[in-house]
Parts: structure tokens; C-alpha cells; sequence
């Protein structure tokens, strides 16, 4: 069963029908307890009433309690013979006692014996006092057949014992005709409407959940329709509601804006570095082919310097492809200040030789890669050293457990308009530099996704003499000297 509808509905359903299964049970025992109880009630009326008339010594074929028809009434004695039954009682059953005919002769109580009574009195001894038992009375279920007629009864069980001294066993039935009547009724009743209630909880069930669903199968086409036709400009229809299929409807535009975002951002860098890449090549390529039918005029400088171009492009493409695939980079400890004094030092021939300033702390340490903190200090370098007029400063120091590295310039700055927009990939301000000392503006996007990937940040502010000032922010490895200055 693949629908969440069908699914909903049947175990909506099945639960249903569990609770009124387990429902209806009890509301059986409890009507059947209840109405057995009451014909039990009845039951143990008759039996007292017949109890007393025996106590009283009225004699057996004399009791009036026993002439009703609806409740059967069975006595035996102290030896399980029964004395007395009454009218019309042809057969019984759960008394302990099968016998509907009394004992031949019993030991029915007499008028002459009030004789034997005065004479006790007058011998001085008070006669045996008559009593019915008020202990709770005993309960079973039988069945008995009054005129012909057989159906089932709840027997009431009740001793008494007579002036005689004798002790006899009062069985009084109630009938049960009435409880099972009404227990068929109810349960006819239930088992009526149940499958009427379950085929409308199904109903219902159903038709909610299909509501309910209805904004999903919107955004299942709308997601089908954007696979189809790769138009991720597509957005899926979010519905009023703020539950959480408008969340998931919210989310997955979110979703979409992101990666729309992202192929384009992909589709620009391929473009770019294509483009990039066809200005060197052909450069490369028209040097090669002069100098094969002239050697003479091979401009050797300018082919290698184009290969030395092609080179660091296809390096910075590797490391951002890199970068994007989510390589994570190591965890070794790195010098901060003895990484800027190396790059510096080999730096000796450049336009601008950077100044450097170092704190005295021991170490300024980070965790990361080695090799690719370097390439983020030199693309600081190379960018500072390219929109400079005269000087370039370099400083490292300790802020609050981080590592700070600054590097500044004295040339025009940037532009506060212009400050994120540095950091996208192959955006050049000066459209006026040529290609060859403007570079291909991966420097600085390569640098941020270094320092993002390292837990810091890299951001541009303006310098003290109104240059560029970029700022590197690394946190620190625990102990390792850079407890900050504040």
C-alpha cells in the first residue's frame, strides 16, 4: 500500500475499530454484572422471605413465598434431601440438588408439635430460638424448568434454621431472561453499527488526509516539473496555512533559491575560467607558432611567462574545486608569524618589499594547512603589492584568542559599495588594468574560502593613510601564546 492516504485511513481505521471492539466489551461485562447482580438481588429476596416463613414454623407445603412461578425455590436439610420445592417446578439444576420431589416422609413441622413446646416450658427449658442466617448468601448460575417452560437462573442460597432445631438450605432463583435479552440487544446494536462507524471514520479519514496532502502533491508536480524542464528559476506554491507542510513548502524554496545561486555561481566560474584560460593559450599558442616558422622572433620571455600564468590559473582552479568539493584541511600547528616572515622573505625582488611587524609573543599558532595559509598570505600580498603606491605593511598579532594577520596598502582602497563583492570569484574594480598585471581575481575568493574553511573570516576595511587594509582572523590553538592583547 504506497498511498499515505490509504495508509491513514486504514490504520485511522484499525485503531478505531480496536477501541470500540475493547469499548463494547466492557460496556457488555459491565451491563451483564450489573443486571446479574439485580437477579441476584431478587434471587436472595425470595430466598429471606421463604427463610422466614420456615423460622416462623409455618410448614412446608404452606410457604407462600414459593408459589411464584418466576422464582423457583428448592429446600433441602441438614443431609441434602429436599423437603420442600416450589409450584410447578419440573426440573432444576446449580442448587447442588437435582431432586424437584420432596422427601417421602418429611420432616414437616406439625400443629401437635406446640404440645411438645409447653411441655418443654413446663420442664423449665426455654425451646431452641428460630434464626435466618445473615451471612452474605451464595450465588451460582442454573437452570429450571417451570411448566414446561426451561430457561436459566440466578439461585440465591440462604440458611435457616427452625424452632425445631432443624437447619435447612433455602435455593431461590431469579430469572436471567432479562439480562440476556438485553445483553443480545446491546451487542446486536454493536455489532450492527460498528462496521457503519468504521466505513465513516474511513471516509473521513480519508478524505482529510486527502485535503491535507493536497499542497504536497502540488509541490510533488511543481519539483517533477522543475526536474523536467532544469529551470531552477521555478518556485513551488507555498499554502497559507503555517503548519508544516507550508514549512516544507517555504524550505524547499529556500532549497531551490540556494541552488539556483549555486549553478549559476558554477556556470559564471566556468565561463570565467574558460575565458580566462583561451587569452594565455592563444597567446601561448600564436609565440609557438611564430617562433616555429621564425625562429628568430620566439619571444621566449613572454611564452614562459604566459605558461607561468597558465600554471598559477590552473593551480587556483584546482584548490577552489577543492575547496568546493568540502576538503576539510589538516589540523597542524602552524606559525602565523614565521609563515608571513617566509613568504615576506621571498619577496625581496618585488615591486614594494612589504614591511612586517610581529608581536613578541612566542607563538601565534593556528590549526590548519600549511600550504594553504601560505597561499592565502601571498594572495594578500600579491593584491596589497598591485594597488599600492609606495608602501606595503604587514602586521601579526594576538586579539582576544584568535590570530590576526593585517595587511595594508597605500593605494586607493575599496570602495565601501564594492567590499563584498572583491571577494566573488574572477571580479576585477579596475577594468582598465590589463590581464597580465590585473591578474584573474581568484586571489581574494581564494583566500576567503581558505579562511572560512579554517573557522576564521577575511574582511577589508581602510587603512590609516586611506588604502585597502584586509584583515585575517584565525582562532588560535589552546596554549600556544596567544592570549590576546586586547
Amino acid at each position: 500500500m504506497r498511498s499515505v492516504r490509504a495508509r491513514a485511513a486504514l490504520g485511522a481505521t484499525l485503531v478505531v475499530a480496536v477501541a470500540l471492539t475493547v469499548a463494547g466489551l466492557a460496556v457488555l461485562l459491565v451491563l451483564r454484572g450489573n443486571l446479574t447482580d439485580r437477579a441476584g438481588l431478587e434471587a436472595e429476596v425470595t430466598a429471606r422471605e421463604v427463610a422466614g416463613e420456615l423460622a416462623l414454623g409455618k410448614a412446608y407445603a404452606e410457604l407462600e413465598a414459593s408459589d411464584d412461578d418466576s422464582h423457583p425455590v428448592q429446600v433441602t436439610d441438614e443431609e441434602g434431601r429436599v423437603v420442600a420445592v416450589s409450584k410447578d417446578l419440573e426440573a432444576i439444576s446449580g442448587t447442588g440438588a437435582s431432586q424437584v420431589v420432596p422427601a417421602s416422609p418429611a420432616p414437616v413441622p406439625s400443629p401437635g408439635d406446640d404440645d411438645d413446646d409447653d411441655d418443654d416450658d413446663d420442664d423449665g427449658t426455654a425451646p431452641p430460638r428460630s434464626e435466618v442466617s445473615s451471612d452474605p448468601p451464595d450465588f451460582t448460575n442454573g437452570t429450571a424448568t417451570v411448566d414446561g417452560e426451561t430457561a436459566d437462573y440466578r439461585f440465591a442460597t440462604v440458611e435457616v434454621t427452625t424452632q425445631k432445631d432443624v437447619t435447612l438450605t433455602v435455593h431461590a432463583g431469579a430469572p436471567l431472561a432479562a439480562e440476556q435479552e438485553a445483553v443480545n440487544t446491546v451487542r446486536t446494536s454493536m455489532l450492527a453499527g460498528l462496521p457503519v462507524m468504521l466505513l465513516v471514520v474511513a471516509g473521513v479519514t480519508w478524505l482529510v488526509t486527502r485535503r491535507a496532502l493536497r499542497p504536497v502533491e502540488g509541490i510533488r508536480r511543481e519539483l517533477a516539473a522543475i526536474t523536467a524542464s532544469e529551470d531552477l528559476g521555478r518556485r513551488v506554491p507555498e499554502p497559507d496555512s503555517r503548519d508544516e507542510i507550508a514549512r516544507l513548502a517555504r524550505t524547499t524554496n529556500e532549497t531551490l533559491t540556494v541552488l539556483e545561486g549555486s549553478v549559476d555561481r558554477q556556470r559564471r566560474f566556468v565561463a570565467d575560467a574558460s575565458h580566462e584560460l583561451r587569452s594565455p593559450i592563444a597567446s601561448l599558442r600564436t609565440q609557438l607558432e611564430v617562433g616555429a616558422a621564425h625562429p628568430e622572433l620566439l619571444d621566449v620571455p613572454g611564452a614562459v611567462a604566459d605558461t607561468v600564468r597558465l600554471q598559477v590559473l590552473a593551480a587556483d582552479l584546482l584548490l577552489l574545486a577543492r575547496l568546493d568539493a568540502g576538503e576539510r584541511p589538516g589540523r597542524t600547528a602552524v606559525d602565523l608569524g614565521a609563515l608571513v616572515r617566509e613568504e615576506i622573505s621571498q619577496r625581496a625582488a618585488d615591486r614594494i618589499p612589504p614591511e612586517v611587524s610581529v608581536t613578541d609573543a612566542e607563538l601565534l599558532e593556528v590549526g590548519g594547512s600549511r600550504g594553504q595559509l601560505a597561499r592565502v598570505v601571498g594572495n594578500l600580498l600579491d593584491n596589497a603589492e598591485r594597488h599600492a603606491e609606495r608602501s606595503v605593511a604587514v602586521s601579526v598579532r594576538a586579539d582576544r584568542g584568535d590570530v590576526l594577520v593585517e595587511v595594508t596598502d597605500d593605494g586607493a582602497g575599496v570602495p565601501e559599495a564594492e567590499r563584498a563583492r572583491i571577494f566573488e570569484r574572477f571580479v576585477r574594480l579596475d577594468d582598465a588594468r590589463s590581464r597580465d598585471d590585473g591578474g584573474a581575481g581568484l586571489g581574494l575568493a581564494i583566500a576567503r574560502d581558505v579562511a572560512s574553511r579554517h573557522g576564521g573570516t577575511l574582511t577589508v576595511g581602510t587603512a590609516p593613510g586611506g588604502g585597502a587594509r584586509f584583515t585575517l582572523r584565525l582562532p588560535g590553538r589552546p596554549g600556544a601564546g596567544a592570549a590576546g592583547d586586547g
